[in-house]
């Protein structure tokens, strides 16, 4: 039985990267050997092993044969003469498929070295194609790995795009989709996650509400940019500067969804697409297993973005009405990342990317005098229901209007 150092931890040891998993393919071993010694199978699709006292994975080397549509059509083989090359030759690219011997000696049969150094996502064969998966684990790649300088190879880019031709993307489970795309989205440049699915075609298989925003215009006196789609990423990319909440980028991304589905004769405006965007935010977390924890953001980002950007414009008891709209009192972290997903959205034009967004600022401030009200400051004035809950407004208001009163020359 011999046992290597495979995949990620290989990749990621030769970036000079800190290895946070590691993964161990093993050869010329049985099931019966591994659970003898103590490991404990896991997994259906083929044997995985959790190591007795490492819990780290132990996967005997398999080869596999496609059977069916999509990533779930496999047939794999596992036995004691699957060499280490030929499980390695199944993997997705050139990077991922190196791996490290118990003396440390590198194993490296498809050039994932020289990828590695001249900083390119490769596929090892044709095989790829084989699993829709591939499509969004190597879109993630590209964004977690942009910053260190690394391209997509053009014939992987290629091959993306005829799978999705071919319908292989059409098979892909919502599940899936959307641990692969939470997971980039909590990762570095998710902006360019997107932007190498609509490269090839995938996103709108999988995010059809987000693709159909591309080609459509906006006024350029706010968006230079004009185009709603390179807004978006342009969002999501600001947002993901301001905060590492899976969240709050979500929602900067999917904010605008319902200018897509505005009427040809009315733009380049986009009345009323607040309300749209709502219904696509949640048609679109319906069809995917988006948490609570994002929608809920997600869909009030969606409707109350404009009243942030003119938050100096509102009048006191439009800001008070909004502060309770998105139930900023009792859910104050919500609301603040409510404050940032706005704030990324308003950077997230061509021009705004370092500009100030004092908006914040102010309702926040507005937000922290309100909140002090309690119902025991206006216990001696209220003694029911009703009357407390209003008295508390009229409290509150009154401190609102304090912060707009002490903030008028500060206006820009």
């Amino acid at each position: 039985m011999e046992v290597y150092l495979v995949g990620g931890a290989v990749r990621d040891e030769q970036l000079g990267l800190p290895v946070k998993e590691r993964d161990w393919c093993v050869v010329g071993a049985t099931p019966d050997e591994l659970l003898s010694k103590g490991y404990r199978q896991v997994g259906k699709g083929f044997p995985v092993f959790l190591h007795p006292e490492t819990n780290e994975e132990y996967a005997l080397a398999r080869t596999e044969r496609k059977t069916g549509a999509g990533y779930h059509g496999f047939e794999f083989q596992t036995s004691p003469d699957v060499t280490l090359e030929a499980d390695l030759s199944r993997r997705d690219l050139t990077i991922n498929a190196m791996a490290r011997d118990a003396d440390g000696n590198l194993i490296d049969p498809f050039d994932g070295m020289a990828d590695l150094e001249h900083r390119v996502l490769r596929h090892i064969s044709d095989a790829y194609a084989e699993d829709p998966v591939r499509i969004l684990r190597t879109a993630k790649f590209k964004a977690r790995f942009a910053s260190l300088g690394f391209e997509l190879a053009g014939e992987t880019l290629d091959l993306m795009a005829q799978m999705v031709s071919d319908g292989e993307a059409d098979s892909l489970q919502a599940d899936r989709v959307w641990q692969e795309t939470e997971a980039a989205l909590a990762g570095p440049n998710p902006h360019l996650y997107f932007q190498v699915l609509r490269d090839c075609g995938a996103l709108a298989v999988v995010f059809p509400e987000l693709d159909a925003l591309f080609g459509v215009p906006q006024p350029p006196q706010w968006h230079p940019e004009i185009d709603c789609g390179l807004h978006a990423l342009m969002v999501l990319e600001q947002s993901a500067k301001l905060s590492d909440d899976v969240a709050v980028r979500f929602a900067a991304l999917v904010h605008d969804l319902g200018k897509a589905t505005t009427a040809k004769e009315k733009l380049p405006s986009h009345p009323g697409h607040e309300r749209r965007s709502v219904e696509l935010v949640n048609k679109m977390s319906e069809r995917l297993p988006v948490p609570r924890a994002c929608r809920e953001l997600a869909v009030l980002v969606a409707e109350y973005h404009a009243h942030c950007h003119r938050a100096f414009e509102l009048r006191p008891q439009t800001i008070l009405k909004l502060f309770k709209e998105v139930d900023a009192f009792r859910r104050p972290e919500r609301f603040q990342k409510f404050l940032l997903a706005c704030e990324a959205d308003a950077r997230g034009r061509t021009g705004f990317e370092d500009k100030p967004y004092p908006q914040a600022a102010y309702l926040e401030r507005a937000w922290k005098k309100a909140g002090r009200i309690k119902a025991d400051h206006v216990a001696d004035t209220a003694t029911n229901g009703a009357a407390i809950g209003a008295e508390i407004d009229k409290k509150r208001l009154q401190a609102i209007m304090k912060v707009k009163a002490d903030t008028a020359d500060q206006v820009p």
